[in-house]
């Protein structure tokens, strides 16, 4: 798994990271992400995100937990294993349309959150680095991605202009990577900048 460089600008007010983030973006930096104790609304919208693709994935979920369903029910009760259930037609397709609903759930709810974890990284055994702890605490934070061409100089004073306290310059593993939790091993190295 490749290691980035991140210059990570740290926040103690939404009403600061807001318009940090638009003028993050109007300058050209590439955010990589923004982590927030809490939901802010228009975040997203800010950050430049396009729409979920998720309500998508549960249409198409949905669609083969019905097509799985009819074709299964069809073969069992047309093919293999005819039933004459007090005069029934063997193709009763009103009597299947609660098993095909079920079915149908199913495989949507069980799809969307299997894509959840997986476009979100979460997963058991799966090891996680934080840019800084306190975001899941009462710090908003900011990731900017360093290239080669980045001066690292140029974006912590830039980031500082616009309200950040504390700005580190760091190199993290993004990625998928197992591991456990109370093994740590040591990815990084933070070298912090006078905010």
């Amino acid at each position: 798994m490749p290691v980035k460089k991140f210059i990570v600008g740290s926040f103690y007010d939404e009403q600061v990271l807001f318009p940090a983030v638009k003028a993050v973006r109007k300058s050209g930096y590439k955010i990589h992400d923004v982590y927030t104790p809490f939901p802010i609304h228009g975040l997203d919208t800010a950050m430049g995100l396009r729409d979920t693709s998720l309500h998508t994935a549960g249409f198409i979920y949905g669609i083969t937990g019905t097509t799985t369903a009819f074709s299964f029910i069809t073969w069992a009760f047309t093919t293999d294993w005819p039933l004459n259930i007090g005069g029934k037609p063997f193709f009763a397709l009103p009597a299947w349309i609660p098993i095909m609903f079920e079915l149908t759930v199913l495989f949507a709810a069980v799809g969307m959150v299997l894509t959840f974890c997986y476009l979100c990284q979460l997963a058991p055994f799966v090891k996680k680095d934080h840019f800084n702890l306190r975001s899941t605490d009462d710090t908003f934070v900011m990731a900017i991605e360093a290239n080669s061409k980045t001066n690292v100089e140029e974006v912590i004073q830039f980031l500082q202009s616009v309200g950040a306290q504390d700005v580190v310059v760091t190199e993290k593993e993004t990625g998928w990577w197992i591991g456990r939790y109370d093994q740590k091993k040591q990815l990084a190295t933070n070298q912090p900048h006078i905010a």
